[in-house]
C-alpha cells in the first residue's frame, strides 16, 4: 500500500485508528489488504515527485 499516504493519514487520524485504511479503500489505493494498480501508480508518482527533496 502507498506508505507515504498511510503515514500521512496516520499522523492526521492517529496511529491506532481505522480511518486511514477506510480512506485508502474509498479512494481506490487499496482493496481490503491488497494494493491496487491505482495505489502503485500513486506511490510511483510520489517517489518521482519527491526524489531529491530530503
Amino acid at each position: 500500500m502507498p506508505k507515504f499516504l498511510e503515514d500521512k493519514l496516520k499522523r492526521e487520524y492517529g496511529a491506532s485508528s481505522k480511518i486511514p485504511y477506510k480512506i485508502m479503500n474509498r479512494i481506490g489505493a487499496i482493496r481490503g489488504n491488497k494494493e491496487t494498480a491505482k495505489g502503485r501508480a500513486m506511490a510511483k508518482k510520489h517517489r518521482r515527485d519527491t526524489r531529491g527533496r530530503r
